[in-house]
Order: C-alpha cells, then structure tokens, then sequence
C-alpha cells in the first residue's frame, strides 16, 4: 500500500474515533435566532449494519467464542494469545485496563505482569478484596507491538467486545486504568489528569477514572491519588 493511502487511511479511523468520544466533527445546526450549535453524532452506519439487530451473547463464554481467532485488526498477525479478560462473571467491580503487555500475550491472562501484580496488591492489600472476585480486562483483546499504545482503528474494532463484556457482567462500579480507557469509558478526549477521580458514567454504570498501575510503577508519588480513588470506590461497594 502506498505511504500517502496508509496516511489518509490512520487519519480517517482518528477521526472516526475521537468523533465517538466527543462533539469533534460533528454537524453544525442553526438555533432560533440564528446562532450555531454543535450536534454530537456517531459514526454512519451502512444499511447492512443498521438493518442487522446486535447479536445476543448470553454469557462471558458466548463472548469469548464470537471473537474466535480474530483477524479483525492489524494486531492479529504479532499477537500470541488473545486476552479475553478474567474474573467473576457477576462481578460488583470491574477493572478496564488498556491493552495487554508481553507478560499477558503469552499467558493469555490480563495483569499479570509487574503492573499487575501491584494491580493486586490495590485490590488485595489495599481494597481487601479478592482478586478472583473482581473482572480484569482491557479495551483491546491483543498487544500491540513493543507495548505501544493502542490505536484509533484497532480501539474501534475491539470495543464491541468490551461493551458486551461489561453488559453481560453489569458490575455496580467500573475502574477506569490509564488515559485510553478512561477516555473510551467516558466518551471524552480530555487527558488522564483533568478526568482522574471525576466520577462518571457509562450505560448506567459508575465509573472511577484513575490511574493505570504501569504509571504508577514510574511515578510512585501518584499512589496516593490512586488511592483517594479508590476509597471512593470502596465507600460505594459498601452503601
């Protein structure tokens, strides 16, 4: 594929994107009077898709079986394991991470490298929780080469994953980790540090925006805000 047609086509999945998490690129209406609004739209859909109903998974195992082996994103080829996410499938809690690292591509397994041992020791030490009573995910299902970070396009394809796996669950609270998911939950395009410990919704559910733990393995001073986080997040498990 020619360079110029790779650039137009990574600059047409951002702004597919981050017209999903905000009112960029969407259409200006007239008000009475004269003055300019914005209206927020989605992505258009084609007639096959708006004529299709949304397929119906009952349960986590239903989910993980519609992925299959996916090929759906430019990921497919470098991945090893397509990481599902695990947990309590009832879970209260759940955690979104943002994509899987080296230690979660060959075992297949969210947070189980150094992030997510100390990911543990939050919900473990800290919350006093169980690990196996929470789901543990991430909005995209493979790594990205080198740990970088996820792209538009590939978000774009992955999230119906994650939204069925969050419908299916329906926890009472989701822990939103790190600048990606804080922004895909939220629907917004506002850095990490304005939406850390702003509550906000998504489909209904709580969400606590906050930090991802890889951060904090950089930046050990930023624990503490983590837990002001999650102290909230404790207070409303338990009202």
């Amino acid at each position: 594929m020619p360079r110029d047609e790779e650039v137009i086509q990574d600059l047409a999945a951002r702004a597919r994107y981050y017209s999903t998490l905000s009112t960029l690129g969407a259409p200006r209406v007239e008000l009475p009077g004269g003055e300019p609004a914005i209206v927020p739209s989605a992505r258009r859909q084609s007639a096959a898709e708006v004529e299709q109903p949304a397929p119906e998974y009952p349960n986590l195992e239903a989910i993980r079986e519609w992925i299959g082996d996916c090929q759906r994103c430019k990921l497919a080829p470098s991945r090893k394991n397509i990481v599902f996410g695990q947990g309590n499938p009832n879970a209260q809690l759940m955690f979104v991470g943002e994509a899987p690292g080296g230690d979660e591509d060959e075992q297949g397994l969210a947070f189980v490298g150094a992030a997510g041992r100390l990911l543990t020791d939050i919900i473990e030490k800290g919350m006093k929780m169980r690990r196996e009573d929470v789901f543990i995910a991430n909005i995209l299902k493979c790594r990205p080469p080198g740990n970088r970070n996820p792209e538009p396009d590939e978000i774009l394809q992955c999230h119906p994953f994650l939204e069925k796996q969050i419908e299916t669950i329906r926890p009472r609270i989701i822990v939103g980790l790190g600048k990606f998911s804080c922004q895909w939950l939220l629907k917004t395009a506002e850095p990490i540090t304005r939406l850390r410990g702003r509550m906000g919704v998504f489909n209904g559910i709580k969400v606590m925006p906050t930090y991802h733990p890889a951060y904090l393995l950089r930046t050990p001073s930023a624990k503490k805000d983590l837990w002001e986080d999650m102290k909230v997040v404790m207070a409303l498990l338990q009202a």
